[in-house]
Parts: C-alpha cells; structure tokens; sequence
C-alpha cells in the first residue's frame, strides 16, 4: 500500500508534459437581466476516474459570493456517461436559480480571452475594452493577478510548500485613478483542493438597464491532479466605473 501510494504521489507531481491531467472546458452562460446574478459552467473527463463531470456556478454579482444553492457539481460515476449527460443534469439543477433561458438572453461581452493552452498572452495581466463601443470614457480596463505561497484548506496536498493564493487588483490608468484590490486570499479554501498556479483566463461584460457596468475576471486554477495538472475555474465580480 505503502508503494502504491508513493507512485501515485510521484505521478500527480510529474510534469504536465509528462502528464495528461484534465483541463476543464469553460462555458460563460450570461447574466440575469439585471445584471444581479453571473453564471458560468466547467466540465470535462475527471482524470483517473473518467467520470464525466459539470460544474456550475451562480454569483451574485454585487456580493462577489454564490447564490444559495450554487456551485452546482455534478459527476456521472459511470465510464459509459457522456459530457452532455453530465451538463444536461447540472442544468437542470441550476434551472431552480436561474433559467438558462434568461442567460442566453443576456449573454454580456467577452472582452478578454485566455486559454489554458495560449502561450503568447500574459497569463497575469489584460487590458480591454469593456465592449466594442470604444468610445466609452472608463476604457481600457486592466487587471492583474499575482500568486503567493499560501497555506492549504485542503486536508492533504502532495507538496504543500507548493500551494499557492492569488491576489486580483484593478488598475484605472486614468489621471488620478488608482489601483483596486479585488480579491485577496488569507487561505486558500478547502473546495479549491491543491491550487499551484492561476492566470487570468477570460472577462466577461455586462451592462444592464440603467446601472454601472459589470466585469467579471474568470480566473484559471492549475491544481495537482491524479494524471498531471488539473485546470479548474474560479470568478471575481467588480463594478465598472461610470
């Protein structure tokens, strides 16, 4: 047993190009009408298992916190199973919060966008235009990710001098403006398991009726994994300046 579990330590610190780990697929699902509540979706093949698996998650965007009922986790213990299988039940589950109907009536603006795979893009840094109407005075908008050595929520990480948090600032470059803390880590929460890295991989806009505008900066999370690296996502709602 003892072997066992040595090799299977040995393998999740393997590098990922040694590895295959599970990077899982991002789906930004839009907003309610009023701009109140984002949601966004993960899912994939769990490695290891080959579970498939969808995640979704419900933020109140003026709290920067889940609604109640949210995150969604769903994962289909059955090798047979399909994605859609899996996606199809975490949307009906997340139909008692929120239609999926009234997202995709409100979709917002990918501003930015990062894939776990883009090597050219600055993994910690963005700058975009809120929407494709330039003219908006508050544009660009830029934000920032850094990470630091952080102390695990989780029960047991493989090497815990590894784990990291992350701080997301805003930077307003207008004469004046100054740099805002979005969100900063005290320790890393239990639910985000053994987290070795982050960069910033989308913003999603919105602008409702008669409100400021809304960002929300989708971060993504590189976690130890059974197979190499996980890739899981995490968002961060802010208020755009008027």
């Amino acid at each position: 047993m003892r072997a066992a579990l040595l090799a299977c330590l040995a393998a999740m610190a393997m590098p990922a190009a040694a590895s295959t780990g599970d990077a899982a697929d991002l789906a930004l699902l839009g907003f309610s009408a009023d701009g109140a509540i984002f949601a966004f979706e993960e899912h994939g093949i769990q490695d290891g298992s080959g579970f498939p698996y969808a995640n979704r998650y419900y933020i109140d965007t003026g709290k920067d916190a889940f609604l109640p009922g949210s995150p969604v986790r769903v994962r289909l213990d059955d090798e047979g199973q399909t994605v859609r299988a899996a996606r199809d039940a975490a949307r009906q589950k997340g139909e008692t919060i929120i239609t999926d109907a009234e997202l995709a009536e409100n979709p917002g603006y990918t501003a930015a966008m990062n894939a776990v795979a883009e090597l050219s893009a600055d993994p910690f840094r963005v700058v975009a235009n809120s929407s494709p109407a330039f003219a908006r005075p508050f544009d660009p908008m830029e934000f920032r990710i850094e990470e630091f050595a952080a102390r695990p929520g989780a029960t047991f990480c493989p090497e815990p001098e590894q784990i990291k948090g992350f701080r997301l600032t805003s930077v307003d470059s207008r004469p004046g403006g100054v740099t805002k803390v979005l969100h900063e880590d005290k320790d890393v929460p239990a639910s985000r398991g053994c987290p070795l890295g982050y960069r910033i991989g989308a913003v999603q806009t919105y602008f409702p009726e008669g409100k400021s505008g809304i960002a929300m900066i989708v971060v993504s999370v590189r976690s130890f994994g059974f197979e190499g690296p996980d890739y899981r996502w995490l968002a961060v709602a802010t208020t755009l300046p008027d």
